[in-house]
């Protein structure tokens, strides 16, 4: 008899996640036993009319999302690609983040999370700074996708002056998808990012990215 697949689902911020999600990170995945489902966080549920989605506008809206998914008993695992950069200030652990490591920060955060939620099932994931990060580890990929070793050059610069793609920092002015717009003003944020990462492939990518790396070491055991 065949081994029953796991399933996990991940809740996804955007469309950019939602695509690098399907296009990347599942087919990856499904080769360690899990069937994969996937949703959009919702911003607004009205009484009438379509539910808007994709972008995290406040911590309540994302702890009903969340606490709706732990609501079906047939998931295994119940995951999260959200980015860190503009993370609602009001969620558990952002105010009591201490210092150290951008990675000493965010697991700080993704363990706060687990904790409220206290379901075995919940293992959350936040992206540092924020999915752009991953189109900086394939910049020599982007670099190809547009005919421009320029671009590729300005974000390998910016790599190595923070130790790494995940070191890029969150200010408002500086977080990787502001310099993705400044250095590359053609750049499709929902198409030219997932291009480049899966171009890249999750083996190379993780390589560059020690938090992405840890999360798929616990989703692979």
């Amino acid at each position: 008899m065949a081994e029953k697949l796991r399933r996990l689902h991940i809740l996804v911020e955007g469309q950019t996640e939602e695509t690098i999600a399907r296009d990347v990170l599942e087919p990856y995945l499904s080769s360690f036993g899990w069937s994969i489902s996937r949703s959009i966080v919702k911003t607004k549920r009205p009484a009438s009319g379509p539910t808007h989605k994709g972008g995290v506008t406040g911590w309540r809206q994302l702890d009903r999302e969340i606490s709706l998914l732990l609501h079906d008993s047939s998931l295994d695992v119940l995951t999260t690609l959200l980015d860190y950069y503009a993370f609602p200030a009001e969620a558990p652990g952002m105010a009591s983040r201490p210092n150290g490591s951008a990675s000493e920060r965010v697991e700080h955060v993704e363990q706060a999370l687990a904790k409220h939620f206290d379901d075995g099932r919940f293992l959350p994931h936040l992206v540092l700074h924020e999915i752009e990060t991953w189109v900086f580890a394939a910049s020599e990929q982007l670099g190809w996708l547009f005919n421009d070793e320029g671009i590729t050059s300005m974000l390998q610069a910016d790599v190595t002056a923070a130790g790494g793609p995940e070191g890029i920092n969150d200010h408002p002015d500086t977080a990787p998808s502001k310099r993705l717009a400044r250095y590359c003003i053609s750049y499709v944020k929902t198409q030219d990012g997932p291009l480049a990462v899966s171009d890249l492939g999750v083996g190379r990518l993780r390589e560059q990215c020690p938090h992405l790396d840890s999360w798929l070491r616990r989703l692979e055991h």
